[in-house]
């Protein structure tokens, strides 16, 4: 949102469009805890794909982020600060939000992102 349009070609290149671009992107989240004797699990993969639709999907799915996701007004959608954003909003929705270990962000097969909460 800063900058021109040249140093947005020069930083982006084939990712900068006055249009804006869209990826389909490939979300992973690992956690990590003690496993539950009763059930065998950290959490209830169930219980994980509802939070994580909350977090993500609801949010983020089949829209410009730049337009319609209030958290990227003022900030670039980079793959970089979308994992920070599906990280906080992952750590709204968990009940227990220190099982959260990795937010693994797929923007194609060679381009992947890695947070763990580090940085904040």
């Amino acid at each position: 949102p800063k900058l021109n349009e040249e140093d947005n070609k020069i930083i982006f290149g084939k990712c900068n469009n006055p249009n804006g671009h869209g990826h389909n992107y490939v979300v992973e989240v690992t956690l990590r805890g003690p496993i539950d004797e009763e059930t065998g699990m950290v959490m209830n993969i169930n219980d994980l794909k509802t939070y994580m639709n909350k977090a993500i999907m609801e949010p983020m799915d089949h829209k410009n982020l730049d337009k319609d996701v209030p958290y990227f007004k003022n900030l670039v959608s980079t793959t970089e600060n979308v994992a920070v954003f599906i990280w906080n909003n992952l750590k709204e929705q968990l009940p227990d939000p220190t099982v959260l270990y990795e937010v693994k962000i797929h923007e194609t097969e060679k381009n992947i992102v890695v947070f763990r909460g580090e940085f904040q």
